[in-house]
Formats: C-alpha cells, sequence, structure tokens
C-alpha cells in the first residue's frame, strides 16, 4: 500500500513547522509554531518565563530542563489544543518531530495517539515502529526503555519512582523496560522496576509489580502469568505488529 498523499495544506503546515524544529527550536521559533497550529497570541515575556510542571518536580533539581527542551515540551502538551490535533496527516508526522528531538532515543516510525503525556522526554528511549495509543502517562523520572515495534495501549500508566511511606519526601527510582515485539494492552499499569519480556503481553487492566518472562501473557492484579503467547510458531517481525494500515506515515 503507498503512503496517503498529503493534502496541500497539512504538507505545507508540516514542513514549516520542520524547518524551525531543525532551528531550535527558540523562543521566537516556539511563537511561530503556536501561531502555526492556530494557538491564540501569547505574550512573549510569560512564554520566555513559563514553567512546566516538570520543573517542580525533584529531579528537575538534578537535571534542569534547558530551554529548547521546554518549549518542546510545551508543543507537544500544546498541539493536543489546536484542531490540527484532529487530522492525523499533522498529528503523527509532528509529534513524531518533538519525540526526536526530545526523546533520549526514538527510532523509526514512532507513532503516538493524542494525550499521551510524559515527564521528562531526555529519559524516555523508544525503539523503531513504536505505537503510543491515547491518553497513556509515562513517568520517566527513573528511566524508561522500549524495545522495536512495542504497542502501548490507551490510558496505560508507566511508573519509575516510588515514595516511602514513613517520609513522603524520601524517593526511590527504578527504571522500566519494555523489551521488543510486547503489547501492553488498555488501561494496564507497570510499577517500577518491571522488565517485560520480548514478546510478551500484559493484558488490559493488570497491574505489573515483577518482570514479565518473554513469550508470556500475564493479567490480574497484581498481575500473573496465565499462559504463554500463541506465537503459532511466529517470532520478530513474522508476529506483525503493524499498528496502523501497513506503509502508513511512515518516516521517509
Amino acid at each position: 500500500m503507498n503512503k496517503p498523499k498529503l493534502d496541500r495544506v497539512p504538507g505545507d503546515l508540516i514542513r514549516k513547522i520542520q524547518l524551525i524544529l531543525e532551528q531550535g527550536p527558540d523562543l521566537d521559533g516556539t511563537e511561530k509554531i503556536l501561531s502555526l497550529l492556530g494557538c491564540p497570541p501569547i505574550d512573549e515575556q510569560f512564554l520566555a518565563g513559563l514553567r512546566i510542571y516538570s520543573d517542580f518536580l525533584p529531579r528537575a533539581a538534578d537535571y534542569p530542563f534547558s530551554p529548547e527542551q521546554r518549549y518542546l515540551h510545551v508543543l507537544w502538551d500544546a498541539f493536543d489544543r489546536s484542531l490540527f490535533s484532529l487530522s492525523m496527516t499533522v498529528a503523527f508526522p509532528l509529534r513524531r518531530m518533538i519525540a526526536k528531538r526530545l526523546f533520549r532515543h526514538c527510532g523509526k516510525n514512532f507513532t503516538s495517539e493524542g494525550e499521551v503525556r510524559f515527564n521528562f522526554g531526555q529519559f524516555l528511549s523508544v525503539g523503531d515502529d513504536v505505537f503510543f495509543n491515547r491518553g497513556s502517562f509515562i513517568d520517566t523520572k527513573g528511566g524508561v526503555t522500549i524495545g522495536d515495534a512495542v504497542g502501548i495501549g490507551e490510558f496505560v500508566r508507566i511508573f519509575t519512582h516510588t515514595h516511602s511511606e514513613s517520609l513522603h519526601s524520601v524517593r526511590t527510582y527504578s527504571p522500566v523496560t519494555i523489551k521488543e515485539y510486547a503489547k501492553i494492552f488498555s488501561g494496564a499499569m507497570i510499577l517500577p522496576g518491571v522488565t517485560i519480556g520480548r514478546q510478551a503481553i500484559v493484558a488490559g487492566g493488570a497491574v505489573v509489580t515483577t518482570d514479565v518472562p518473554e513469550n508470556s501473557v500475564v493479567a490480574g492484579v497484581p498481575a500473573r502469568v496465565i499462559r504463554e503467547r500463541r506465537t503459532e510458531g511466529r517470532t520478530g517481525a513474522d508476529l506483525d505488529h503493524v499498528w496502523l494500515h501497513r506503509g502508513a506515515f511512515q518516516d521517509e
């Protein structure tokens, strides 16, 4: 199947935004992008002094945002308030362009639906052909690594930190790893320090508190292995983890 052709307006918009992103974005570039997306005019001093929620989280003291990182976070969140977010020929390539500049690593063909949130983009690493569905939250403070061809379902929650019960200000950070060809279904929750094995499946609504073996299916609260994945002898790319129409919205 051939890639869908962008009509003139989305195509021109994406090209203009890409040119701006390639130079920064700085304050002026961020203003221009917000304007192109139809956002109301914003006072330059307000934008220059804007501090996002993550600026007030404890990790920001050790890893303060650069102006560019902060502007990229603003653009990621602000885009969901734009009518252009309803156009997939704008939304998918724009989020990918931001991710490639904001994430620690972003592989080819990354695709994200709307209302996906993360607190420190620089601690998030995603491989090739990764898909985030609508409304997921990824607490990246302890680091999150997602392998190739992983699908994250609607309203999934991933956490990488905990608080002491006796002293809330004491925090422990533990990374989460999701290995290649895993699938995390809607509403699942993954707790700090967990590794999801290659080709594993986490059932919808599961709460994962311990590592998940590869090629297994886990379900429940807390999640337990209920069976092996039914691969019928297929592995890796043969599992056909294609999240949208084949060939659509791929990197050039």
